[in-house]
């Protein structure tokens, strides 16, 4: 389950940078806050994941 999450979240993330650039560019407040919401949340549900292989063994 590692390797598909660790893709899963690195689109998160990268559809989340993409917002946020989009937003910038326009001058869309909206847009790049919930780009910068989807990486944070990318991130977390990355960490969340690395601690879960630690206690299990995975990767």
């Amino acid at each position: 389950m590692g390797i598909a999450d660790d893709i899963k979240h690195a689109a998160e993330d990268l559809a989340g940078k993409a917002k946020e650039a989009t937003g910038k560019l326009t001058g869309n407040d909206k847009l790049e806050a919930e780009g910068k919401t989807e990486q944070v949340t990318s991130d977390v549900k990355k960490t969340g994941t690395d601690i879960k292989d630690a206690v299990t063994g995975d990767k």
